[in-house]
C-alpha cells in the first residue's frame, strides 16, 4: 500500500526534485550489486530462508521510513528494500520450481493473478487508509504484509529437485555454485537465448511506469487515470492465469503485444488504451512461458542463480528503456517504438526454437 503514495511522503518530508530521484538510484544500484551473489547465496544455503530474510529486510526498510522520515532514513530504507528484493529474486521461483515441477506455469500463473489482483486491491485501499491514519497507517500495513509474506514462505519445504547434470546432489560451496550458475546461464545457444527472453520480457514491463501519463495524453481525465490502470491490471491478471496453458506459440503471442502497443498509442483517442491493456496481458503471460522455458532448460544445482542471471538482465534492460523514454519525443511515439525490440525478442524466440 505504501507503493503509489511513497513518493509523496518524500516530498512532504522535504525532498527534492532531484533527492527522490537519487534515492530510485541508491535502489536501482544495490538491486543490481546484489542480484546474481544473492542468487548463489541462495544455492548454497537456503532457498526458502533467503527469501524469507529478503522480505524481512524490505519491511525493515519501510519501518525506517517511518522512524526516520528523512533524507538519509529514506535511503538506508531503500539499501534495505534493494537488498531485500535481490535476496528474494530467484530464490521463491527455484524453491517453487523445485517444488511442483511440470506444473511451474499452472501454478506461478495463478500466483501471478493474485498477486496482480492484490496490487490492484492495495492501490485502491491506500487513499481510504491515507486519509484514516496518513502514512504511518499505510506505512504499517504495508510492513505487515511483507512480514506475513516471509514468515509464510518458512512454512514451505525446501528440498532440492536433482537435475541430469548434478551427480553432487545440490552440494558445493558459495563460489562454486556462483560459477556452475554463470556457466550454465551460457552454457549453449539454446540456453543462452533462453535467460535472454526469460531478461527482456520482464523488462518490458517497464513501460507500465508511463501510462497514467499516455492515458493523460490520451484526453483521460486524472480522475479517470485510476480507472485505465485498472483495466491495464485485470488483462495482466488475465493473462497470467492462462499462462498455465499453452494456448499460442510464443513468438506469435509476443509479436502480437508489439503490434497491439503500436497501434494502441498511435490511436490519438482514449479507445487507443484497449489495445494497449490487451497488449500488457499478452506480455505477462509470455513471461511466465518464457521463465517456466527457462527452468527447464536448467540442470545444474545452481538454478536460484541462473534466474538471478535473468533478473539482472531484466532490470537493466529496464533501466535502458527509462533512460530511452527520457528523450524529447512525444510519449505517444516512444510506446510505438518500443514495439521494434518487442519483435526483435519475437525472433529470437523463433531463433530459440529453430
Amino acid at each position: 500500500m505504501l507503493y503509489p503514495v511513497y513518493a509523496l511522503l518524500f516530498a512532504e518530508a522535504g525532498l527534492s526534485t532531484s533527492q527522490i530521484s537519487m534515492l530510485f538510484a541508491i535502489w536501482s544500484v544495490v538491486s543490481f550489486a546484489f542480484e546474481v551473489p544473492s542468487g548463489a547465496l541462495a544455492d548454497a544455503w537456503s532457498r526458502r530462508g533467503l527469501y524469507a530474510i529478503g522480505e524481512l529486510l524490505t519491511a525493515a526498510g519501510f519501518a525506517l521510513w517511518l522512524i526516520w522520515p528523512a533524507f538519509p532514513g529514506f535511503a538506508l530504507g531503500f539499501v534495505l528494500w534493494g537488498l531485500g528484493g535481490a535476496l528474494s529474486s530467484g530464490s521463491l521461483e527455484a524453491l517453487v520450481y523445485d517444488q511442483v515441477g511440470d506444473d511451474y506455469a499452472k501454478i506461478m500463473g495463478r500466483a501471478g493473478t493474485i498477486g496482480i489482483l492484490a496490487t490492484l486491491a492495495a492501490t485502491l485501499l491506500a487513499a481510504p487508509l491515507l486519509s484514516a491514519g496518513g502514512y504511518r497507517l499505510v506505512g504499517i500495513a504495508s510492513i505487515a504484509m511483507v512480514t506475513l509474506g516471509g514468515l509464510l514462505a518458512l512454512r514451505l519445504p525446501d528440498f532440492r529437485r536433482t537435475g541430469a547434470d548434478d551427480d553432487d546432489h545440490n552440494t558445493g560451496t558459495y563460489r562454486e555454485l556462483l560459477t556452475s550458475g554463470l556457466r550454465e546461464a551460457v552454457r549453449d545457444r539454446s540456453t543462452l537465448l533462453a535467460v535472454t527472453i526469460a531478461a527482456l520480457l520482464p523488462g518490458f514491463t517497464a513501460l507500465d511506469e508511463y501510462l497514467p501519463l499516455l492515458a493523460r495524453d490520451m484526453g483521460a481525465p486524472t480522475v479517470g487515470v485510476p480507472v485505465v490502470y485498472a483495466l491495464v491490471a485485470l488483462a495482466m491478471a488475465a493473462g497470467s492465469a492462462l499462462a498455465g496453458r499453452d494456448v499460442a506459440p510464443m513468438p506469435l503471442v509476443v509479436a502480437g503485444a508489439a503490434a497491439l502497443i503500436a497501434g494502441g498509442a498511435l490511436i490519438p483517442h482514449l479507445a487507443g488504451m484497449i489495445p494497449i491493456a490487451a497488449a500488457f496481458g499478452l506480455l505477462q503471460y509470455a513471461m511466465v512461458r518464457a521463465e517456466t522455458r527457462l527452468q527447464e532448460a536448467i540442470t545444474g544445482p545452481a538454478r536460484s542463480t541462473v534466474l538471478s542471471v535473468s533478473g539482472f538482465g531484466a532490470e537493466v534492460f529496464a533501466v535502458l528503456l527509462y533512460t530511452g523514454f527520457g528523450l524529447p519525443v512525444p510519449l505517444t511515439l516512444l510506446f510505438a517504438l518500443a514495439a521494434i525490440p518487442l519483435l526483435l525478442t519475437a525472433t529470437l524466440e523463433i531463433a530459440r526454437r529453430g
